[in-house]
C-alpha cells in the first residue's frame, strides 16, 4: 500500500482539496500531529497538542519517530493520505516538517504540494475568521511556498519518493481535486 504526503501552507486549500478527493478515493486520512498528540497522551507525556511544543526536543523526536512508525504500520492495510507541514515558518527560521528520522521511519511513496498564488493565499486568510493567523506579506508567503518546494524535493532525495505540484487557484478546486484523484489512482 501506498503512503502519499499531502502539504499546502495555511491558506493553498489544502484541507479543502483533499476533503473532496477523500470522498473519491479509499484512502486513510492520516493527520501526523494528531497521531503525534495521541501516541504522547498515551505515553503519558501532555494532556493536550498545545504541551506537545513544551517537550524536550529529545523526547520530541521520539514521538515523531513512533508517529512515523505507527502511520507505516497502518499502510499495511490500506493506502494512507498524511496529512502535515512540509516546512514550518518559525520566527527564527524554517524548520523541516520531516525530519530524517521521521522520513526514515514513514518511508513515503509520493509528496503532493497544493500551492496557489500568493494572493489568493492573503485574501483566502484574510477572509477566514475561524483562524487566528499570523499575518505576513506576498513575499512571505511566496517564500514559504518556495521553501516546501525545496523541502520536498530533499525529502524526495532521502526517500527516492517522487514530488507532484497540484495548483488550487480561485473557483477552479475541482480542477485541482481531479488532478490529485488522477495521480493517486
Amino acid at each position: 500500500m501506498k503512503v502519499v504526503v499531502i502539504a499546502g501552507i495555511p491558506g493553498s486549500g489544502s484541507t479543502t482539496v483533499l476533503s473532496k478527493v477523500l470522498e473519491e478515493l479509499d484512502y486513510l486520512h492520516v493527520n501526523y500531529g494528531d497521531v503525534m498528540l495521541e501516541i504522547a497522551k498515551d505515553d503519558g507525556l501532555v494532556d493536550n497538542r498545545d504541551d506537545l511544543r513544551k517537550l524536550s526536543p529529545d523526547i520530541q523526536k521520539e514521538v515523531q519517530k513512533n508517529a512515523a512508525q505507527s502511520i507505516r504500520e497502518k499502510s499495511k492495510q490500506s493506502n494512507i493520505i498524511v496529512d502535515t507541514h512540509c516546512t514550518i515558518n518559525t520566527p527564527s527560521g524554517f524548520l523541516p516538517g520531516l525530519p530524517k528520522w521521521v522520513l526514515d521511519q514513514l518511508k513515503p511513496d509520493m509528496f503532493i504540494l497544493l500551492e496557489a498564488d500568493g494572493d489568493e493565499i492573503l485574501k483566502r486568510r484574510i477572509s477566514d475568521t475561524t483562524r487566528n493567523r499570523d499575518s505576513e506579506r506576498l513575499k512571505d508567503i511566496e517564500l514559504h511556498q518556495e521553501m516546501n518546494r525545496a523541502a520536498s524535493m530533499a525529502y524526495a532525495v532521502l526517500t527516492g519518493a517522487t514530488v507532484k505540484i497540484i495548483e488550487n487557484h480561485d473557483n477552479k478546486v475541482d480542477e485541482a481535486v481531479d488532478e490529485m484523484v488522477k495521480t493517486l489512482k
